[in-house]
């Protein structure tokens, strides 16, 4: 029998004027595995979710792998799929697209030797089912992503972030749903904010890179966040106090939480001790960027 175990990194997508384009692997993982067994569906949560994830067919990680093995007309042998979860849902960190991800790699796991899978491959299929591929390119390969649509499908281009920039997530006790922050957003802007936010996410790619100093201005964001400020008046709040206190603080992905690319430790430290002490029901992560991006171990009913 064989068993696939996946490692999948938390993203933070948008990265304030980066919308629906850049994405980063954060150093904070869930865990899935899927061991195929003797017969039937078996399904395990263990952490975020369990409560109200889905044990049977519906469940995202299992529709996951059936839709790529449906790609290759394979049938889904029976399972036994483990998810320990440390993602928190619906908070802008890239839970669904985790997910998401961790499914279509095993799948991938489980549909070796007979096929392998590219990496182009692993993209498409992740954004047919989320719909876009700013979370799951940085899951699936990790560091900084710019990602893309054209004709011929999703695209990436991987790169390498300054070693001196400092994530810090700020998330808070309620979630927030991304159809509903995406409904919020207008069909069209004014052609001075995206001008405005075309040379901030051109900045920003600098700043991540090889300029960290720009970071401050360079998270500067005209595109989505103040339209969707009316949703998540706590994480709007949040952002304008660490903002005015010279921290580089974004809506991560569609929110509620708050991302902070900080350049300096003591700065990071700051921000921690103020949202402690100003909104105590916040929880903070002082984060690492995640360099790999997925990592999948396949073992045989040998165990080799």
């Amino acid at each position: 029998m064989t068993k696939v175990s996946v490692k999948i990194p938390a993203t933070s997508a948008n990265l304030g004027p980066g919308f629906d384009t850049l994405g980063m692997a954060l150093s904070f993982y869930d865990n899935y595995s899927a061991e195929v067994i003797q017969s039937g569906l078996e399904i395990t949560v263990v952490g975020e979710g369990e409560k109200d994830i889905a044990r049977d067919q519906n469940n995202l990680i299992y529709s996951t792998i059936a839709y790529v093995f449906a790609k290759f007309d394979k049938t889904v042998p029976p399972l036994r799929i483990n998810c320990h979860n440390k993602i928190p849902h619906g908070r802008g960190m890239g839970s669904s697209g985790a997910a998401v991800s961790g499914g279509v790699m095993l799948a991938a796991g489980l549909l070796k030797p007979e096929i392998v899978l590219t990496e182009q491959q692993l993209l498409d299929f992740a954004t047919e089912l989320e719909g876009h591929p700013d979370n799951v390119a940085p899951a699936l390969f990790g560091g900084l992503t710019i990602a893309w649509k054209d004709e011929t499908g999703p695209h990436h281009k991987k790169l390498t972030v300054h070693r001196g920039v400092s994530p810090l997530v700020l998330v808070p006790p309620n979630q927030m749903s991304t159809k509903l922050a995406r409904s919020l957003q207008p069909e069209s802007v004014p052609h001075t904010d995206a001008v405005f936010n075309v040379s901030r996410s051109a900045l920003l790619v600098a700043a991540l890179t090889q300029s960290p100093e720009l970071m401050f201005a360079a998270t500067e964001d005209r595109l989505h966040q103040n339209y969707r400020a009316s949703a998540m008046p706590e994480t709007s709040k949040l952002i304008e106090k660490l903002r005015a206190e010279g921290h580089p603080a974004v809506v991560s992905g569609a929110g509620p939480s708050v991302l902070v690319l900080e350049v300096d430790p003591v700065k990071r430290v700051a921000a921690v001790a103020f949202v402690e002490r100003e909104f105590p029901t916040w929880k903070p992560l002082s984060l690492a960027v995640d360099f790999k991006g997925a990592s999948v171990e396949v073992q045989s009913g040998s165990g080799v």
